[in-house]
């Protein structure tokens, strides 16, 4: 595809127009032109999970998502999340357990532990570190993650 392409993005379920190159990633979209940074720029390859945002519900990277293929869908990043009351106790639990150190990883981590208690309402340990698997921290250890998503999904069960 040559030269821009203008697209309708739902992003934190507002319309956005944006204007792109054919190969433009979702993540530069978002974080150049719709200012919505939460979502970091990591690896770029898709290996660290710190550009982890939410399509249609999914943890995707948004460094390895064309945005062009992302119209139509509805695209929800960390900014965007805190209308959840789920994704409320996941930061509470997170900040109050330590799980937080530079902030980095946060956001995709979020974003992938949100999932994980929407499909497993009450994981265990194994299940958790699963879900997070792709989402790599360099400050904490992971056991204060793990412990953070284990007490927001007792929280939020049943």
């Amino acid at each position: 595809m040559e030269g821009r392409q203008d697209l309708t993005l739902t992003v934190n379920g507002q319309q956005r127009r944006v204007s792109v190159e054919g190969g433009e990633t979702l993540l530069t979209v978002l974080r150049d032109q719709l200012a919505l940074t939460g979502a970091k720029r990591g690896c770029n390859q898709g290996v660290c999970g710190s550009c982890t945002i939410a399509v249609d519900g999914w943890p995707v990277r948004g460094c390895l998502s064309l945005a062009a293929a992302c119209e139509g869908r509805e695209i929800t990043t960390i900014e965007g999340a805190g209308a959840d009351p789920a994704m409320g106790v996941l930061q509470r639990q997170f900040a109050e357990r330590g799980a937080v150190q530079c902030g980095f990883c946060t956001p995709g981590m979020l974003i992938s532990a949100r999932r994980l208690i929407a499909d497993t309402p009450q994981p265990g340990v194994e299940e958790v570190q699963a879900a997070l698997s792709g989402n790599i921290c360099r400050c904490t250890g992971y056991r204060k993650i793990v412990d953070a998503v284990l007490a927001a999904a007792a929280e939020l069960a049943p």
